[in-house]
């Protein structure tokens, strides 16, 4: 299983290149950050930086979208990164939530999600790609290579990760529903022909080490709340009762609305309604102990990488106790199985 860290582009920027550095110094191998251009800092720049100052940590956005870069800049920025710095760059997808809807827009469609997978990567892998009537090709790289995971929770959006991404990003923790939506992607990438085991399956959450489960719980409760927004776009669509696991649509029943200015962090008072459960089935909290469980739960159904939020007053301690005593265990886990 391979490791991440997922930040938000917070100012100042340094701080971020800091933490980056911070995190490959204690074994983690992806660092992503949000990608919502007016919330927060723009992170390509910030990525260039911490390409520069790292060695091996691979780089990425945990999203971005269709809708607010072209399709066309966004391979080139990859590309121009690859080529900097070798190829350590991935680029996660998906409709789009934060950095759509704080300019009044809406989400994009699954079509544009999967003609958008395929321009960036062709393009980001030098290679020529037919778009808006052009064929197009960067005459100026040669070596670049780049794998586009798409981010879902939707029956439909599943279907698209499995036939068209390189990689699913699902953005909780829950044992019970990461298998089912594994699957559901493994079917689905089986169904066109394709090897279901060569596609990367990176489950992201809030991470926090300690043991005041009261205290973590307040950390991180803000996550709830975001997947809420994802689960309610799912439940207008398909209905309470449709396609998708029970335990993801019922803790939205008392959500009554969500400011994108608090998107993301600790103390969110549009996150009250998240219940306790929610919040510890859906992060990984507690002792050492308990995320070595946990982890090893998720590995056994198939996830690749577990990507931690940072977004908690623990950051440093969080990052170190991994490193010394959480991801060593997995490590040594996998290699005993082998």
């Amino acid at each position: 299983m391979d490791f991440g860290v997922v930040l938000q582009t917070n100012p100042p920027a340094w701080r971020t290149v800091q933490l980056a550095k911070l995190s490959e110094a204690h074994g983690f191998d992806y660092l992503w950050t949000f990608d919502s251009h007016l919330l927060w800092q723009e992170p390509y720049v910030i990525y260039s930086a911490i390409l520069a100052e790292t060695k091996r940590i691979i780089v990425g956005p945990m999203v971005t979208n269709p809708a607010t870069r072209d399709w066309t800049v966004t391979a080139s920025v990859f590309a121009t990164l690859n080529e900097m710095y070798g190829n350590r760059t991935v680029c996660g997808i998906g409709r789009g939530d934060s950095a759509v809807r704080v300019t009044n827009g809406k989400p994009s469609t699954l079509k544009e999600v999967r003609e958008a997978t395929h321009v960036i990567r062709e393009l980001g892998n030098g290679r020529a790609v037919d778009y808006k009537g052009s064929t197009l090709r960067f005459p100026w790289t040669t070596t670049t290579s780049l794998e586009v995971w798409i981010a879902a929770y939707g029956p439909l959006a599943l279907k698209a990760a499995g036939e068209v991404g390189d990689g699913f990003i699902l953005q909780l923790a829950d044992v019970d529903i990461t298998a089912w939506m594994i699957q559901t992607v493994r079917d689905a990438a089986a169904g066109v022909g394709r090897d279901p085991d060569s596609l990367q399956f990176c489950i992201a959450a809030p991470m926090y080490v300690g043991d005041d489960w009261a205290h973590m719980r307040e950390q991180c409760r803000w996550f709830g709340g975001m997947v809420g927004n994802h689960v309610a776009d799912i439940v207008a669509k398909y209905g309470a009762d449709g396609s998708v696991p029970q335990a993801l649509t019922d803790y939205i029943k008392g959500r009554e609305g969500y400011d994108y200015n608090e998107h993301g962090r600790a103390g969110n008072t549009h996150a009250e309604f998240v219940p306790d459960e929610i919040v510890d089935r859906f992060c990984v909290l507690g002792s050492v102990d308990d995320h070595v469980a946990k982890l090893k739960a998720l590995q056994e159904v198939g996830v690749t990488q577990f990507a931690g939020y940072l977004q908690h007053d623990n950051k440093e301690e969080t990052l170190r106790v991994y490193g010394e005593s959480i991801i060593p265990q997995i490590r040594d886990h996998v290699t005993a199985k082998a």
